[in-house]
């Protein structure tokens, strides 16, 4: 994984919450790649790849509202990292519930919601 490249879990949630999240994202950096979920008895998770060394222009506009809370996990180097939390921060209220710091890489773990009056 290069140093602007993050991978983004999103999970506990509905298809369409997973929706929202992602067009966000979707928005701001190019998808590198993007994991559907698969039918089965297990938990449904939903992944995708970012590159976000050359962000759009774009600006996250109004977002679907989430109807529940969604886990969020963001993988990657430390400022691009930084960079998917700030997207989302933009678009979401953001609760840190656990983070992993390595040499190289963090590893951040969000509970996230829509705005009041979103």
């Amino acid at each position: 994984m290069s140093s602007t490249e993050v991978t983004v879990v999103v999970s506990d949630c509905a298809e369409e919450d997973a929706r929202a999240v992602f067009a966000t994202l979707d928005a701001a950096f190019t998808a590198e790649k993007t994991t559907r979920p698969r039918s089965g008895g297990g938990a449904t998770v939903w992944a995708s790849a970012y590159d976000v060394s050359a962000p759009t222009e774009a600006t996250p506009a109004a977002v679907a509202p989430l109807a529940h809370q969604v886990s969020v996990e963001a993988q990657g180097g430390y400022r691009a990292v930084d960079r998917v939390v700030a997207v989302l921060d933009s678009a979401f209220v953001i609760d840190t519930v656990g983070t992993a710091a390595g040499d190289q890489e963090k590893d951040i773990h969000l509970r996230i919601h829509g705005r009041a009056g979103v």
